[in-house]
Formats: structure tokens, sequence, C-alpha cells
């Protein structure tokens, strides 16, 4: 930036340089308005102002303040977290904190494009949702364990269990939670090992094979399959990788919760689930 002539003078204060309110702007790369903004802010101010004629002057020494707010400002600190720095604030414990929410700020970022390569995965699949990450919160539920033959069966052993949370007295949660826990690792295609469960308002005393637990809170990876429950291990094979690819592990008991099925539609392919995995992050 070529400067004018007019802000080449300078004055001369206990023997160092100092320059004009243009010139420092022009030898900063920044405006007047910028500096004149920091000075409100009370970030940087004049070492010296004519009371004359309103003039402000700068010295060399005050381009490190300059290029430091200027980094600040690139690594997302406002000017109120720069001016804390500036007047003798734990700058270690500034910085660790913003850092912090950078990471933060990435693992957002980084959920969001997993949900974009969710759909995008998803038109090349055919499936009807993307995979997603969510917090299931915790729940109270009646339950039963039980070994099914196939998936096939599975709605087999709901009638038993319904009569016995009707005449325990139990009251459904709302939003309704109904769901299969899977207790072996690995998808089986036969012979399974689940608990039937059902999210209640609250615990009743054990009856017959029903019992009751409260389950955690959890971070689950998700997916939505829509159909029957036959073609389960496509959108396995979907969440699954998911997990493998993004530096995920499975931490707890796969669930499925059944949103829409044989008891509301009579088409299975508007049956509508959802393939819940506990995950965490894998440790190096």
């Amino acid at each position: 930036m070529e400067m004018r002539q007019e802000h080449k003078p300078f004055e001369v204060k206990d023997g160092g340089t100092l320059y004009k309110i243009g010139m420092f702007a022009a030898m900063n790369h920044i405006t007047v308005k910028t500096l004149r903004f920091y000075e409100e802010q009370g970030l940087l101010m004049p070492v010296f102002i004519n009371h004359e004629n309103g003039y402000r002057y700068y010295a060399l020494s005050q381009m490190a303040v300059i290029h430091q707010i200027t980094a600040l400002k690139m690594a997302g600190f406002t000017l109120e977290e720069i001016a804390r720095i500036n007047s003798g604030a734990d700058e270690e414990a500034v910085l660790l904190k913003k850092k912090s929410e950078l990471i933060s700020r990435i693992a957002d970022l980084t959920r969001q494009i997993a949900i974009v390569d969710g759909y995008l995965s998803r038109k090349k699949s055919g499936l009807s949702a993307p995979v997603l990450i969510k917090t299931i919160p915790e729940t109270t539920v009646a339950f039963m364990e039980t070994r099914i033959a196939s998936y096939d069966c599975l709605f087999d052993r709901m009638p038993e269990m319904g009569a016995l949370m009707e005449k325990a007295g139990c009251v459904c949660a709302i939003p309704e939670y109904c769901f299969t826990n899977y207790l072996e690792p690995g998808y089986q295609e036969e012979d399974v090992l689940v608990e039937l469960c059902e999210s209640v308002v609250e615990a009743k005393p054990e009856l017959g094979g029903l019992r009751f637990k409260t389950l955690p809170e959890i971070q689950a990876t998700c997916i939505f399959h829509k159909g029957s429950y036959g073609t389960f291990s496509e959108s396995y094979e979907t969440v699954l990788r998911y997990i493998e690819e993004n530096g995920y592990e499975i931490a707890g008991e796969i669930r499925e919760s059944y949103i829409d099925g044989i008891w509301n539609q009579d088409d299975e392919s508007q049956w509508l689930s959802e393939i819940q995995i506990p995950i965490r992050k894998k440790t190096k």
C-alpha cells in the first residue's frame, strides 16, 4: 500500500518515534476507523494525544499488539476476550478455554458432515434415512428376556409381555418407546437372545417373567429402517460401517426401536423401526 504524503510527518517523544494515526493504520494494513474502535474498546490506546488538535500518535512497539489482536480474532476470540487477556487475565487459561470451544465446534462440524455423508450414501444405497448420532435419555423399562428363533418370531412374544404389563398395572411412558435390546454381541441371523422392552412411567414389582430396570442415557449411532424386519441386515451394514469409518466403537447393547409395525400397518413396506447402537470414540 502506498502511503500518502500527508501521513509521513512524525513526532518524537522521550526519544521514541511516534506515528500519526493515518500512518500507523497504513503500516498495519488496517483502517483508521479500526484503530479508533480499538481505542474505544480499550484494546489499544494512543501513546500520545495532542489535545490542541486531537491528533493521535502510536509507537512502533504497538504493532505487536495489533498483530496479537489480529491473530486472536482469526482464532475466533471476541474483542471482549482479547481485552481480558490484555488487561492481565490468565492468558493460558483463556487460551485453553478457547481451544476447548474450538474442539467442540470441530466435533459439531464433523457430525454435520457425517449427516451430509449419510444423505449422500442414502441416495446410493436406497436407504430411507441417513445415519445420525443422538442422545437417548435415561428411561425406566418393563422387560422380558427371551430367545427367539429368528426375527420373524419377534412379535410372537409381545402379547404375553403386554398381558403381564396390564396385570402389573404398568403405564407406558409418553412418547412411547418400545424396543428390543440385543444381549449378545454382533448381528445374529437366528437363535437370538433379546430383551423385549417398553418404557414405563414407573417400575412395578416383578411379575412372572416381567421385570423392571432403569437404563442410563446413552450416545447412539442411529438409522431408521423402513420395511420388513427381514431386511434389517442392510441397515445394520450401513450403520456398522459408519461406526468403523468414523473412529467409534460399540459401547453397549444394540437396540431396535419399533415405531410403526404389524400392530398398526398392514403393509410391511410401511413398517418403521430405528436401529440404535451405543457408541464411544476409540481410544488411541
